[in-house]
């Protein structure tokens, strides 16, 4: 059995991700005895779904985590929450601005994580790492890969527990962005977080979770 742990594509002009950076560092590494397998999804609406259908059948995980760039966030991000809405604030790295579009049509509403996220908060927290929970994962792809993951477990059925972590900038990603004039970026508002710090955070994500009793994937109700 094995841990999958997913990251992101650059996306939005990027040259770099963090979550893409962190799984790549953590493929091959054994946590809580429990080998992690990483794969790193495109930033497409066309293509997404396939990616996790595919990282799902060729590693059959007991636990899924996926990891996503939260620009403009100050701290680790744990989402509770993925809505069966694709509703873009910017085109994917195909071209593609959806606005009001179904995941699935005709799917759940929502699915939620079904990772110890309380418990994993908690632990970041005692290991100095800022953190905090969240009740929504936005309506871009990090959003659609963790609706599209509860979607699939259920559909077949899977026990693995899954779960999505927002992630700042890197310190360079950051800098990057204040040296351009083009960007825009307000200096008091593009925190970032050093990669030593957000690997320390998924090690103890996964740790926790392979720790604890976690349940099967669980849809959330109609509305």
């Amino acid at each position: 059995m094995s841990v999958l742990l997913t990251g992101f594509e650059p996306f939005d002009g990027g040259t770099m991700n963090p979550s893409q950076e962190i799984a790549r560092a953590l493929d091959g590494r054994e946590i809580a005895g429990t080998n992690v397998r990483s794969r790193v999804y495109p930033v497409s609406h066309a293509r997404i779904a396939d990616a996790v259908r595919a990282a799902l059948d060729e590693t059959r995980p007991r636990l899924v985590v996926s990891l996503g760039l939260a620009g403009g966030e100050q701290m680790i991000r744990l989402e509770r929450v993925g809505v069966n809405l694709a509703d873009f604030p910017a085109a994917d790295n195909d071209g593609a601005l959806l606005k009001d579009t179904k995941l699935i049509p005709g799917g759940l509403d929502a699915f939620a994580s079904t990772l110890p996220m309380r418990e994993i908060h908690g632990a970041l927290l005692r290991a100095g790492i800022p953190a905090r929970l969240s009740n929504t994962a936005g309506t871009y792809l990090c959003n659609a890969c963790l609706y599209l993951t509860g979607a699939v477990l259920k559909e077949r059925r899977g026990d693995a527990a899954f779960g999505f972590i927002h992630l700042p900038y890197l310190p360079e990603q950051a800098a990057a962005l204040l040296a351009d004039p083009k960007s825009g970026r307000d200096p008091d508002n593009c925190p970032s977080m050093s990669l030593e710090m957000m690997i320390r955070a998924v090690e103890t994500a996964i740790a926790v979770s392979l720790q604890s009793n976690v349940s099967r994937p669980r849809a959330a109700s109609r509305s």
